[in-house]
């Protein structure tokens, strides 16, 4: 079976906002850490599920409400990635205090969040 979406999107697209409110002020985390931190939805193998889970978080992303700190997710690499609003990403994470090297990435292990600190994360958003 074919995912291009999770099964139930709004669902998925609700876990990914709340472990994406709890990255800390000046802190980052990747799409597919946070894919990790969110069980694959019944039906989905768990291969699948690794493959596609990044680009759903991407997703949920790109639709969230005001609230969630949507600039404080970013890629693998450390970098911003390319879509409608990027242009903004970078100066609301200056703002913050995260800081970009010379090739406009982020030092994940300075400014990366580890999510493991954090007592609240919802029992649905296991950890690795």
């Amino acid at each position: 079976m074919s995912f291009s979406s999770p099964p139930n999107p709004q669902a998925y697209y609700e876990q990914v906002w709340a472990i994406a409110r709890m990255i800390p002020r000046g802190k980052v985390a990747t799409y597919g850490q946070i894919a990790k931190m969110i069980p694959p939805p019944n039906g989905v193998e768990l291969e699948t599920y690794a493959t596609l889970s990044p680009r759903w978080v991407g997703s949920a992303m790109a639709n969230c409400p005001d609230d969630v700190p949507w600039q404080r997710v970013i890629n693998s690499q450390g970098k911003i990635s390319e879509r409608p609003g990027a242009e903004r990403q970078r100066p609301l994470l200056e703002a913050e205090g995260v800081a970009f090297d010379a090739k406009d990435r982020i030092d994940l292990k300075k400014f990366g969040w580890s999510g493991k600190d954090e007592s609240d994360i919802p029992q649905q958003a296991a950890m690795f």
